[in-house]
């Protein structure tokens, strides 16, 4: 069994996020956004659904849309489908984007190197100068 190396590509747990966005932005446009965590963009998402709807669907077809009726035809409810699958993609390309960073994040971290403290032996970082266990300065040599 070999196990994954970091650069390799996002493992299908990480990859669940993005995808969870996307299909929740699917039937409620900037849905996706606020489960991302991405108030503002949600709120403009929803604020362009609107506005696109008032202003390129015909009066007939928001009623059908807000009744619930029959189906509206499909070149009159364009736009909003169309501003509907951007703000999809949108979300799924967020939610890869979040993944990314805090794989990276994890990365980082785990470069990190650790000294020991010489005078009680605890894992210390050594860009303090000193171990925040004992307070010993970490510069200073220890007699025996």
């Amino acid at each position: 069994m070999t196990k994954n190396h970091p650069n390799q590509t996002m493992s299908k747990r990480a990859m669940v996020r993005p995808l969870i966005a996307a299909v929740l932005g699917i039937p409620i446009m900037g849905f996706g956004h606020l489960f991302l965590r991405r108030w503002r963009r949600a709120l403009l998402w929803m604020a362009l659904a609107v506005s696109v709807g008032l202003l390129f669907v015909p009066e007939s077809a928001r009623e059908l849309l807000i009744t619930g009726g029959s189906v509206p035809p499909l070149m009159d409810v364009l736009p909003l489908l169309v501003v509907n699958l951007v703000s999809v993609v949108d979300a799924f390309l967020l939610g890869m984007k979040q993944v990314a960073e805090s794989t990276r994040a994890e990365m980082l971290d785990e470069d990190i190197e650790t000294v020991s403290c010489p005078q009680c032996g605890r894992e210390v970082d050594p860009g303090l100068g000193f171990c925040h266990w004992c307070t010993t300065r970490l510069d200073e040599p220890i007699d025996d």
